[in-house]
């Protein structure tokens, strides 16, 4: 699979209604955008992108803790430990964001939807708890 047929299956998820996807973004060259409803959040967005070997993906889970850091950290290697398909990680700007990669040989339709899948799950399971921890009213 390249980038131009993963913007066609994007653009399939888009058109369906029950697939809970509401927007693609194709504006940078190279990288699929594939934002979907959460029940903890508005929205999270993946950006995909096809390279030689593997599709590597990536999507902001939320900016670095203010307070509780210790705690907020160990809860995303808690995690960590439970997917194989993606983690728990910390970009260049210190922001925690969810990121995988897999073989471009296994790239087929199946291996998007447990991409969206697992980073809803991951959303959905850490986001409200990182908050809490990370950002409580002292």
């Amino acid at each position: 699979m390249n980038s131009t047929q993963l913007a066609d299956l994007a653009r399939t998820w888009h058109a369906d209604p029950d697939s809970g996807v509401v927007g693609i973004d194709l504006s940078r060259e190279g990288w699929v955008g594939v934002r979907f409803e959460q029940t903890v959040r508005d929205f999270t967005t993946i950006w995909f992108t096809v390279g030689e070997l593997t599709v590597a993906y990536e999507a902001y889970l939320s900016p670095p803790p203010r307070v509780n850091g210790e705690q907020v950290y160990e809860l995303c290697l808690k995690r960590n430990a439970s997917y194989w398909l993606a983690h728990i990680a910390i970009d260049r700007h210190g922001d925690l964001v969810i990121r995988g990669q897999f073989p471009v040989a296994d790239a087929d339709e199946d291996k998007f939807d447990d991409v969206l899948g697992v980073v809803y799950e991951l959303v959905e399971l850490t986001f409200r708890p990182v908050v809490r921890m990370g950002f409580e009213r002292t």
